[in-house]
C-alpha cells in the first residue's frame, strides 16, 4: 500500500505563494508520499499552451524526480449539463497524457425537481457507460467518489456502480466522506472495499446537529452534523481500521490523502503522512 497525496490538499499554500503544479510535486517528493493525483488541471495554475501540453510537462517531471502519478479527478454533472459526456472524453484524454491510470468523475451535483436519486442513476448510468467504455480504449480506469451529498452513502454510490456495470468503471472509496452523509465508514468502507478503483484519506471533526454553530471552517452533514475537515488522525474518521478493511479486500493501490482542514498547510500534509505510516497495514 503506496501513500500518495492530492494536489487539493496544497490548496492552501498555492493560493498563498503562487506555487504550480511541479514545486508541488518537488514538495511532495521532499515530504515522503510516494505519488501524487492532480485535481482539475488548469492553465490558471501553471501557463502552457494547451491542457495537453501541461499533462505531459507534469508526466514528464514527475518522471524526472521518481514520484508516481495516481490519478487525475475531474468535476463533472451528467444529469444537468448538456454535451457532458463528450467534454468528459476530453479529460479522459489528458488522464492519459498524464499518465494516471484512473480518473474520477463526479455523476451528479443537484437533483432536478421531481427526481430521486434513484431515477437520476437510471438516466445517468448510460452515459457514465459511454465514458468508461472509451476510457478502456485509452488505457484509463474511471470511477465515482462517494461525495456530493446526492450519492455519497455506500448503497447509493453501489447501486450507480451496479447500474452501470461496466468492468471499466469503478468506486473512489472516501473513507471520510461517508460522514457527509451521517454514514458510519466502519460500515460503509466494508460495501466499498470489493469496487475500489482509488482510495482517498480524510478525516474530519464532528460535532452533532443540536450543538451551538461551532464557527468558521464547519459544514454541515446531509442531515445537520457539523463537520470540519483536519488531519489525518486528528479527527474521529477510524483510519486504522478502514486501511485494514481494504487490505484485507485486496486493494493494493495508491492511497491519497486529501487534506481540507484549516490547519497550516504544509505541516499538517508532514504530520499526516507521519500518522499514516503508522498505521499502515502490514
Amino acid at each position: 500500500m503506496k501513500f500518495g497525496v492530492s494536489s487539493y490538499s496544497f490548496s492552501q499554500y498555492m493560493e498563498k505563494t503562487g506555487a504550480n503544479y511541479l514545486q508541488i510535486c518537488d514538495l511532495a517528493k521532499e515530504m515522503g508520499y510516494d505519488a501524487i493525483e492532480f485535481i482539475d488541471l488548469s492553465l490558471d495554475v501553471q501557463q502552457a499552451d494547451s491542457l495537453a501540453s501541461l499533462a505531459r510537462e507534469i508526466r514528464a517531471y514527475c518522471e524526472k524526480i521518481g514520484l508516481e502519478i495516481a490519478a487525475y479527478t475531474i468535476g463533472a454533472d451528467f444529469l444537468n449539463k448538456e454535451n457532458e459526456v463528450e467534454r468528459v472524453k476530453g479529460q479522459v484524454d489528458i488522464a492519459a497524457l498524464l499518465g494516471a491510470p484512473v480518473m474520477r468523475h463526479d455523476a451528479c451535483w443537484r437533483l432536478p425537481e421531481g427526481v430521486c436519486w434513484r431515477a437520476a442513476i437510471e438516466k445517468m448510468a448510460p452515459l457514465i457507460r459511454e465514458v468508461a467504455e472509451y476510457a478502456k480504449e485509452k488505457g484509463v480506469k474511471t470511477c465515482t467518489e462517494n461525495h456530493g451529498y446526492i450519492l455519497q452513502d455506500a448503497e447509493r454510490v453501489e447501486t450507480l456502480i451496479g447500474t452501470v456495470n461496466h468492468e471499466n468503471y469503478g468506486w473512489l472509496i472516501d473513507m471520510g466522506n461517508f460522514l457527509c452523509a451521517d454514514d458510519n465508514p466502519l460500515r460503509a468502507v466494508p460495501i466499498a472495499a470489493p469496487y475500489a478503483f482509488h482510495v482517498h484519506v480524510k478525516d474530519f471533526l464532528v460535532k452533532p446537529f443540536d450543538a451551538d454553530h461551532p464557527g468558521d471552517g464547519w459544514f454541515p452533514s446531509r442531515n445537520g452534523n457539523y463537520l470540519r475537515g483536519t488531519v489525518a488522525g486528528h479527527g474521529v474518521v477510524p483510519i486504522r481500521k478502514c486501511l485494514r478493511i481494504l487490505k484485507d479486500a485486496g486493494y493494493s493501490g495508491v492511497v491519497s490523502y486529501e487534506f481540507e482542514g484549516m490547519e497550516d498547510n504544509l505541516p499538517a500534509l508532514r504530520a499526516a503522512l507521519k500518522f499514516l505510516n503508522s498505521v499502515k497495514p502490514e
